[in-house]
């Protein structure tokens, strides 16, 4: 019974799994390293890019020296400038009420034009300074029809604008400029020319004249 005994139990020891510990010692089990290369992988040379012509978002243009070329260009672009100097400057207006405020509506400017060129004496006028100190002035005519707001009705109202400008070694640039309403649009008495440089429009037409000198603007058709 003893040989038989220690017979089984021999077998059961053959047969019974091994600790992994063993089982990764013995050199019959020893994994083998597979040696892999990478694939060769070809190198694809990068195409030419595709050449375009130069087209910028807006076309090449330069500052015009003459006056009338000037006039022309800013008349036509004088409706946006000076609407969007209107956007930026509203403001909420108080009302009676604190806790209400009504929304301003901007003036908005339709159409400029009726450019002139003809200067005026200016030994009829009196001036603050002296009108030839900052160099020689150009006097520019012209008008603009803008829309008003008054509550729930609007009005049509025309100014008539007399810019001075001059050439600078940079290009041109605003003296100053005097505005006025039409007269027969008001039932008050009508008013003298204001200086309006700091108005609306004359801040328009400082913008523009930075833009046109710096080749900003589109030409004429």
């Amino acid at each position: 019974m003893r040989v038989w005994s220690g017979a089984i139990a021999l077998l059961a020891w053959s047969i019974w799994p091994q600790p992994i510990h063993a089982a990764i010692n013995r050199p019959e089990l020893e994994l083998e390293v597979l040696e892999t290369e990478s694939p060769n992988i070809e190198e694809v040379e990068a195409e030419n890019p595709i050449q375009r012509p130069y087209a910028p978002l807006r076309p090449a243009a330069t500052c015009p020296e003459d006056v009338e070329s000037l006039t022309a260009l800013l008349i036509r672009d004088l409706p946006g400038y000076t609407n969007r100097v209107l956007q930026r400057t509203v403001a909420a207006l108080p009302n009676n009420d604190v806790e209400g405020r009504a929304a301003y509506r901007p003036s908005y400017v339709l159409i400029a034009g009726r450019a002139e060129f003809e200067p005026l004496d200016l030994d009829d006028y009196t001036l603050t300074t002296e009108s030839a100190a900052g160099g020689p002035l150009t006097q520019v005519f012209f008008t603009t029809l803008s829309r008003q707001y008054a509550g729930l009705r609007d009005r049509r109202v025309q100014e008539y604008h007399w810019l001075f400008l001059t050439q600078a070694t940079d290009g041109w640039r605003l003296a100053f400029m005097f505005s006025e309403i039409d007269a027969a649009q008001t039932t008050r008495t009508a008013l003298p020319p204001r200086e309006n440089s700091e108005g609306s429009v004359g801040k328009a037409v400082q913008l523009w004249l930075r833009d046109c000198r710096a080749g900003a603007i589109y030409p004429l058709d």
